[in-house]
C-alpha cells in the first residue's frame, strides 16, 4: 500500500503539527526532536513554524525546512 499524502497542516502548540492525510487520517506529528541547530533551529521562532504548509508529498516551512514525507507519516501519531 502506499503511504498517504498529506492534504492538510495545521501548527498546534508545543511544536506539534495537526496532519490530514489522504486516506481520511488526522496525525499529529512532533516536530521538536528535528528542531535543532543552525537550519531547523530557525522553527523555533514561532512565527516561522506557523508558516507551515503542504509542499508536494510533505510539510514545508517558509525557508525550505522539510520532513520527511515517510516520517511525516510513520511518525505521527492518531489523533
Amino acid at each position: 500500500m502506499l503511504r498517504p499524502k498529506p492534504v492538510r497542516v495545521e501548527p498546534l502548540d508545543n511544536y506539534l503539527l495537526l496532519v490530514s492525510f489522504s486516506n481520511g487520517e488526522d496525525r499529529i506529528f512532533d516536530v521538536k526532536p528535528m528542531i535543532s541547530g543552525s537550519w531547523f533551529g530557525e522553527l523555533q521562532d514561532k512565527s516561522i513554524f506557523n508558516t507551515v504548509k503542504i509542499s508536494g508529498n510533505t510539510v514545508e516551512w517558509v525557508n525550505g525546512q522539510d520532513v520527511c514525507p515517510d516520517d511525516l507519516y510513520y511518525l505521527s501519531v492518531s489523533k
